[in-house]
C-alpha cells in the first residue's frame, strides 16, 4: 500500500495522509451507518455506552463528541478495521504480526465541535515498546477550517510530555509548561476516504469547528502483537483470560505472549480522575491551547 518515501515520512515525522484510500460503496456505507447512529442521538439525552454527547445537546441540535466502540456497534466499522486498505498501511509501518488495540468515531458537528488540547496518545496508556499508531479514517471532507487534526512534526521522538494538573492525570499538555512550539504543527486534511496515520507518542490536538460541515473521523488503534500495556488492567484483560478474546484481537500475522521491551520514556497516568473520555478529563483545559470556544 505505502510507497518507501510514505514510509520515511512517517518514521521521520510520525505522521501520514494517504488521500483517498477508502472509496466508493465502502466510504458510502460507512457514511450512511454514521448518520444513522448520529439521527438516534437526538432520542438521547445523556452519554452512554454507545453516545458521548457534548455540552448543549438537544433533540433538536443533536451534538455527539464520539461515537463509542465503533467497531462494536456496526459490521461497517468491524469490517473497516480488519480490512486490507488499513492493515497493509499497519503492517508497513509497525511489522507483519498486528493486534488490534481499541476504536471510536469523533465527531465534530457543523458549527462546532469540542476541542481536543495537545496530548500524546502513549500517555493514556503506555506499553512495553512504542510500535503503536492510530489510524483515522476521514467520513468527511476535512479543511482547515472544520477542526483537523494537527500533529507537530518529529514529536514522536521527544520527549513524553506532562499529562496532568494539580497533581492529577487530566490527558492534557500545558504548552506553556511543556514549552513546545506549537507553531510547527501540520494540519491533517484531505478529502472524505483519506487515511491519516499518527505514532502513539505524537503531539496532536484539534481545535473547534469553525465551518457549516460537519467531521467525522472513524479512529482505529493498532500495536504490534508483542506490544503490551504497561500499566491499564481492563486493556489487558481480554488478552490474558479468554483465548478467544486473545485471538479476536491479533488481526494479522501471529500472537506472542513475549513482550517485547524496549528504551522507551514513559509517564504513568496516576493518580487519574477517571472523569471518563478525553473530552471529560481535558474540561479544565479546555482553550489553553487553541484559544477559548465561543
Amino acid at each position: 500500500m505505502l510507497q518507501k518515501r510514505q514510509i520515511v515520512h512517517y518514521k521521520e515525522n510520525g505522521y501520514l495522509v494517504v488521500e483517498d484510500a477508502v472509496k466508493g460503496e465502502t466510504l458510502n456505507e460507512l457514511r450512511r451507518v454514521t448518520d444513522a447512529f448520529l439521527e438516534q442521538a437526538r432520542s438521547v439525552s445523556t452519554s452512554n455506552d454507545v453516545f458521548d454527547l457534548a455540552e448543549g445537546h438537544t433533540a433538536e441540535q443533536p451534538k455527539v463528541n464520539r461515537i463509542r466502540v465503533p467497531d462494536r456497534q456496526h459490521p461497517a466499522y468491524s469490517s473497516m478495521m480488519r480490512s486490507s486498505t488499513v492493515l497493509d498501511i499497519v503492517a508497513d509501518l509497525i511489522g507483519p504480526n498486528i493486534r488490534f488495540d481499541h476504536s471510536k468515531l469523533n465527531c465534530k458537528p457543523a458549527g462546532g465541535g469540542a476541542t481536543i488540547e495537545w496530548h500524546q496518545d502513549w500517555a493514556f496508556y503506555p506499553q512495553t515498546n512504542d510500535d503503536m499508531l492510530s489510524i483515522n479514517v476521514m467520513l468527511d471532507d476535512c479543511a482547515a477550517e472544520n477542526g483537523p487534526l494537527s500533529v507537530i512534526p518529529g514529536s514522536h521522538m521527544g520527549p513524553i510530555f506532562d499529562h496532568h494538573d494539580d497533581g492529577w492525570f487530566v490527558g492534557a499538555i500545558n504548552p506553556e509548561v511543556a514549552g513546545f512550539d506549537a507553531s510547527s504543527a501540520v494540519a491533517l486534511t484531505g478529502p472524505a476516504g483519506s487515511i491519516t496515520v499518527h505514532h502513539v507518542r505524537a503531539v496532536h490536538g484539534s481545535s473547534e469547528s469553525r465551518s457549516g460541515r460537519p467531521r467525522s473521523l472513524l479512529n482505529l488503534n493498532y500495536a504490534a502483537a508483542d506490544t503490551w500495556p504497561l500499566l491499564t488492567p481492563e486493556r489487558s484483560v481480554p488478552l490474558t483470560e479468554d483465548p478467544d478474546a486473545f485471538e479476536s484481537l491479533i488481526v494479522r500475522g501471529e500472537a506472542t505472549i513475549v513482550p517485547r521491551l524496549a528504551d522507551v520514556p514513559v509517564r504513568l497516568p496516576v493518580p487519574g480522575a477517571r472523569l471518563g473520555s478525553i473530552f471529560q478529563q481535558q474540561s479544565a483545559f479546555i482553550g489553553r491551547s487553541f484559544g477559548a470556544e465561543e
